[in-house]
């Protein structure tokens, strides 16, 4: 039985590419160039926010984060200094020890390079070595066909289908395909994303949920 309790707490996730952190009024300018940056707010298979819908963004997961149930973070190209995306934990609980990692988009510009690939490894190591999680969850669209490639890439496991999991923004009942990491499959699933890492480009993760 683990010894502590899960704290939430912001904290900065950095890599050696990549920094995730805390979500803050200061990035939503920047977070609006992003959703811009391929127009993400139009995608059909996504919940990417609006760009001028920032603040209701940004306060939503400052309550959630109050309760404990969300941590949010920007995500930050060091080469750059760019903002180049969001992400989020969700769905936090505490007593069972499991996180689901979500709300995830990137710049069009920033996609299938090393951004994504470095912070689904910053924040399963969080999950799984700091708040010592027993299980991490990655949901998409069913007809999200690049995102659950990507996600099977990072070593998930798929799950399964659950249906009429959601209502879209067009009215449409989405079938939603849930994935999982357990604790005792973090080391290897942590091996193949330090090897992804290691490769020049580091790419071909480009997960949105």
């Amino acid at each position: 039985m683990p010894d502590r309790p899960m704290q939430i707490e912001k904290v900065e996730l950095r890599g050696r590419r990549v920094a995730l952190e805390p979500l803050a009024r200061k990035h939503l300018p920047e977070l609006a160039a992003v959703i811009r940056d391929g127009q993400l707010w139009t995608l059909p298979v996504t919940l990417v926010p609006h760009p001028d819908d920032l603040e209701t963004f940004f306060s939503t997961a400052e309550a959630r984060h109050a309760a404990r149930q969300e941590l949010a973070f920007a995500t930050i190209d060091l080469a750059s200094g760019k903002v180049v995306g969001s992400t989020r934990f969700m769905k936090i609980e505490i007593g069972h020890r499991r996180a689901e990692i979500g709300f995830t988009f990137i710049a069009a510009s920033w996609q299938r390079s090393h951004v994504n690939t470095e912070a689904k490894y910053l924040m399963l190591r969080h999950a799984f070595e700091t708040w010592n999680c027993q299980r991490v969850e990655l949901i998409t669209d069913v007809l999200n066909t690049r995102s659950r490639q990507a996600i099977l890439r990072i070593g998930a496991k798929e799950e399964g289908v659950m249906r009429s999991h959601m209502i879209m923004r067009d009215g449409r009942s989405r079938d939603s395909v849930l994935h999982s990491v357990i604790s005792r499959e973090w080391p290897q699933v942590r091996a193949g994303l330090e090897g992804k890492l290691a490769d020049a480009g580091g790419q071909g993760m480009d997960e949105r949920e």
